[in-house]
């Protein structure tokens, strides 16, 4: 099956934000595009499957959550990851996002603070201070290629915060928190009554040398932790927009469904939900095939910036798809990074300031494509510093 993640797939003119948004990300459409965090792979035949059958039936009406849906995830985080979930506890959303928002907006009052940990997913900002939450940074350290959290200082924010926004596995530092790590986050958490938000929505993209802990099964306190998980990144449904929330306790659900029922949300989408059950059922082999396919092109881009490029440094990521890069030592300020990489090497991927303290010099990287598209970028990127150093 690998051989299908080397296929070229012509995304251009499906309006696809990668692609048909290049212009207007990075002023031209000619960069090889490795910014927003979907693939350039087929997702899988099983996925593609069920949404044919269902587009066959004529009728698009309003659709329910069936049982089955529920089963497909139940079974899934028990095979996958050994976590028994009760089926209570799921609620169904539009995307982690949205569910980022409703949680703030659920269980920290106006004013409040919500701690997160740059660099991170960018939303994780604007869900906070869009709610008009108070953001609370609480950074990362990199010390020898290697991220850690910070616990003194997290510490002191837990004492004045209400919420922390939890991202594991980590994007865009790659980081696979370790059961040592998270029981401590958990120490601190209950200390200080402090209510987590565990973003796992890269859970399931994991090298083989790691292992992804769900921060729920080390808490004595469940309740305390809500969970959110999706298709989205490990099967690349992310235009379906479904996600699941994992919400022990009755009182916090209840509490989420008021804000969105109050915005009148639903993520009832009939393709969607085909497509969840789907690929929670029968994509693990496709999953399978994918992380060995993703490793061999992470362990690629590493052996070629040691070996040509050894002033862009990787942060060897144990899980996602995206590689935290490390460009400081090219001695450019982040404007002149953007323009280099877009409009001397050809190549648009996200700039790190983009997430938050210590993110400047650094650039994200989306290895998700055919792995001869990221070789040429490479080539691209090790043309356009030959010309500079000229």
């Amino acid at each position: 099956m690998s051989s299908s993640f080397d296929r070229d797939i012509n995304r251009s003119d499906t309006a696809s934000v990668k692609y048909d948004g290049r212009k207007n990300m990075f002023g031209t459409s000619e960069v090889i595009p490795l910014w927003i965090a979907d693939m350039d792979f087929a997702a899988p035949p099983a996925v593609t499957r069920a949404l044919a059958e269902r587009a066959a039936h004529p009728v698009y009406g309003y659709t329910q959550y069936p049982d089955s849906l529920y089963e497909s995830l139940i079974d899934w985080l028990r095979r996958r990851h050994g976590w028994e979930v009760q089926r209570e506890w799921i609620m169904m959303c539009p995307g982690v996002v949205p569910s980022l928002h409703a949680a703030i907006m659920a269980f920290a009052e106006p004013g409040e603070s919500v701690i997160v940990q740059p660099p991170v997913y960018f939303p994780f900002f604007s869900a906070v201070t869009n709610t008009g939450r108070k953001l609370l940074q609480n950074p990362l350290h990199l010390e020898n290629d290697h991220y850690a959290i910070d616990f003194d200082h997290l510490e002191q924010c837990a004492a004045q915060a209400r919420l922390l926004l939890l991202c594991s596995p980590h994007n865009p530092v790659g980081r696979v928190w370790r059961k040592p790590e998270l029981k401590r986050l958990l120490q601190i958490a209950k200390k200080y009554d402090l209510l987590i938000f565990s973003d796992e929505i890269h859970a399931d993209l994991i090298y083989p040398e790691n292992k992804h802990t769900t921060l729920a099964m080390l808490a004595e306190n469940p309740a305390h932790i809500l969970t959110a998980v999706a298709p989205s990144k490990t099967f690349n449904v992310p235009g379906l927009n479904l996600s699941a929330l994992m919400v022990p306790d009755p009182k916090y659900r209840a509490a989420i469904t008021q804000i969105f029922d109050r915005m009148h949300i639903s993520a009832s989408n009939p393709f969607s939900i085909v497509a969840f059950e789907a690929a929670y059922r029968e994509g693990e082999a496709w999953l399978d095939e994918l992380l060995a396919y993703l490793r061999d092109t992470r362990d690629y881009v590493e052996n070629y910036l040691a070996a040509h490029l050894p002033k862009i440094r990787l942060i060897k990521p144990e899980g996602t798809y995206l590689l935290w890069l490390d460009c400081r030592a090219l001695g450019m300020n982040d404007a002149q990074l953007k323009h280099f990489f877009v409009y001397a090497a050809g190549v648009g991927m996200s700039p790190g300031v983009l997430f938050g303290e210590g993110g400047s010099g650094f650039m994200r990287m989306n290895i998700g494509a055919p792995r001869h598209v990221i070789v040429a970028a490479l080539e691209n990127i090790r043309k356009a510093e030959r010309e500079a150093e000229r």
